[in-house]
């Protein structure tokens, strides 16, 4: 929906994308956020969190090790290589600066979510379900709660800022997608979907309706159809906005005065 030609570029080429600090965050706080539930009640403390945050952030560069390269002034290993060695590797400023921010998204989801009042049925759930029409629809979800009432409320987290008016539509698209799949797998509509904003600490609740479901299933399969089009005429075309600042294909977008590579074969 934000553009064919972005889309092209990650689903068919798949062409690389070097992380960005921001994206890279949100990763780690999701990661401490999941991890957080894995303590008794009590001990889910902002103290807590912010002790997993160093491990989570070691087990992610023992993983993909060039995150280390997001910052200009970190090592390989993403410690300070000037450090004095006795004092454990200090983090260099750029780095400690980025986990600080991560540490304040944190410490901002305690003053919207108590976590010792939330026993989460499920965390980082893998979605998988069928339409009527054979389309497969795929997500991965951050958290689901289950009332005593067996009601479901859908959760995600953004580390980003709340949408501003007129674009909380689309925040909440990727919410009812979840919803369609979890309806169509457990025969049950949400009771609630909930967009966390740690950016600036903002909370966006909606109560779906099996309507709502069935139009954002609709919405689905004419997207699928479009795709569809464009694989076989080979025209993906780019959609320009205030996006493309942060996109990593400028160079070979039209709109850009780039130009596409061909299509890998078989595409």
């Amino acid at each position: 929906m934000t553009c064919p030609l972005l889309y092209r570029y990650r689903t068919i080429d798949r062409l690389p994308e070097p992380p960005s600090p921001a994206a890279t965050r949100g990763t780690l706080v999701h990661s401490v956020l999941e991890r957080l539930f894995d303590l008794p009640a009590p001990e889910r403390t902002p103290g807590a969190a912010a002790d997993l945050l160093e491990p989570e952030w070691e087990a992610m560069l023992a993983g993909e090790p060039e995150l280390a390269q997001l910052f200009a002034d970190a090592a390989p290993d993403g410690t300070n290589p000037d450090a004095d060695p006795d004092a454990g590797g200090e983090r260099r400023p750029e780095q400690a600066s980025w986990l600080r921010g991560a540490h304040q998204l944190l410490e901002r989801w305690f003053t919207l979510e108590d976590p010792t009042r939330l026993e989460p049925a499920e965390r980082e759930l893998y979605v998988e379900a069928p339409l009527d029409s054979g389309l497969v629809l795929r997500g991965y979800v951050d958290r689901v709660d289950v009332s005593p009432a067996g009601d479901l409320r859908v959760v995600d987290y953004k580390t980003g800022r709340s949408p501003g008016a007129g674009f909380e539509g689309k925040a909440l698209f990727q919410m009812r997608f979840y919803a369609l799949v979890l309806w169509r797998l457990r025969g049950r509509v949400p009771a609630m979907l909930q967009l966390v904003y740690l950016g600036d600490g903002q909370i966006v609740r909606y109560s779906p309706d099996a309507d709502e479901l069935r139009a954002t299933e609709r919405k689905v399969e004419a997207l699928w159809q479009a795709i569809t089009a464009a694989r076989a005429s080979g025209d993906w075309r780019p959609r320009k906005s205030k996006l493309c600042g942060w996109c990593s294909f400028q160079s070979i977008c039209p709109e850009w005065g780039g130009t596409p590579p061909p299509l890998p074969a078989g595409a």
